[in-house]
């Protein structure tokens, strides 16, 4: 499963492609992925420009005018940026068409998904009870100390809740 600093590294790497980038369609071979994807979406998302492209835990954000797009990538999941037309595979969900250059998702084992909000991201469900990011000021000893008192829970399933901290999957934690 993409942990955090996969997720980290493909927002990276899709940003500089798609960044300011005008969505031409949305080409949707999948309508069920983890969760249905709305069927208005491609309709929504055609003609926005993608003018943020942000990562809160393990979802991808492309944040336009109109709206946020959120990524995951669910178990097997990866984007790729295509600059010519290529023939879409069995896995190959969907396509953001940018007139010139494709973002691609595939997902063998359908876990990923693909939503959208008009709301703030950070009150959307999926995100509101998250806990803070690994790196950020909040994560810290005090903040953990108040988190993980009274609890009595192995170290590792504390460490890979989503509510206390954020992108910490098995394969970190079995490193911790």
């Amino acid at each position: 499963m993409p942990e955090l600093p996969e997720v980290e590294t493909t927002r990276r790497g899709v940003a500089p492609h798609i960044l300011g980038r005008r969505v031409e369609r949305l080409i949707l071979r999948q309508p069920k992925l983890r969760w249905p994807v709305p069927a208005d979406l491609p309709s929504r998302l055609r003609g926005q420009t993608v003018q943020s492209v942000e990562r809160r835990a393990k979802y991808l954000l492309l944040g336009t005018s109109g709206g946020t797009l959120l990524i995951h990538l669910g178990m097997s999941g990866s984007l790729r940026i295509l600059t010519e037309s290529c023939a879409p595979g069995p896995h190959d969900h969907f396509d953001i068409d940018f007139g010139d250059c494709y973002l691609r998702f595939r997902d063998p084992r359908r876990f990923g998904a693909l939503l959208w909000t008009t709301a703030p991201t950070a009150s959307h469900p999926l995100l509101v009870h998250l806990g803070p990011e690994p790196l950020s000021d909040d994560f810290n000893g005090p903040y953990l100390h108040r988190r993980a008192r009274g609890r009595r829970t192995a170290v590792k399933s504390f460490i890979m809740d989503g509510r206390v901290v954020v992108g910490v999957g098995n394969i970190y934690a079995s490193e911790a």
